[in-house]
């Protein structure tokens, strides 16, 4: 597989809806294999196809748990309730973190590499992030959401200079 560059805000193509997948083929493979290498190689959590300058309905997330990496294909979210409210940053927004209002569960419903339907319930960090790539998809960034949003590159320096 390939490690993919990954597209920067305020880059058009992150403002665009995505298009539903409808051909379950090598092409689409290769694409979620680059994405999860892609991922892995700048230590994120999540990423949505756009982030790669392609517009199609395509996410990976591994936040590190017993689920291991889920790829989804055509995601939906079809069921959420409770309220979190925690940081998010993302690899198209480099050095910038934010506080954002997420639902606390949800199910997401899509298809496998294959095609085949299938759904995940997801809490806590996992739904956060299956919200947060699933917003990719249609062109939302969290940078929209957030109710304060912050540099996380500058440090406090000695004595509060």
């Amino acid at each position: 597989m390939a490690i993919r560059i990954i597209v920067k805000d305020p880059d058009p193509v992150l403002r665009e809806r995505a298009k539903e997948v409808t051909k379950f083929n090598a092409n689409l493979q290769k694409l979620l294999g680059d994405m999860a290498d892609t991922m892995y190689d700048a230590e994120g959590v999540g990423l949505a196809a756009p982030q790669i300058g392609i517009l199609k309905r395509v996410i990976v997330v591994d936040v590190g748990d017993e689920h291991g990496l889920i790829e989804m294909v055509n995601p939906e979210i079809i069921e959420q309730d409770g309220e979190q409210l925690g940081p998010e940053g993302c690899l198209s927004i480099p050095g910038i973190n934010g506080d954002v209002k997420r639902a606390q569960r949800i199910k997401v419903k899509g298809q496998d590499r294959n095609g085949a339907e299938f759904i995940v319930e997801a809490t806590d960090f996992l739904a956060r992030a299956f919200q947060h790539e699933v917003d990719h998809l249609n062109g939302v960034l969290f940078t929209d959401l957030a109710e304060n949003v912050y540099d996380i590159t500058t440090k406090p320096r000695a004595n509060g200079e």
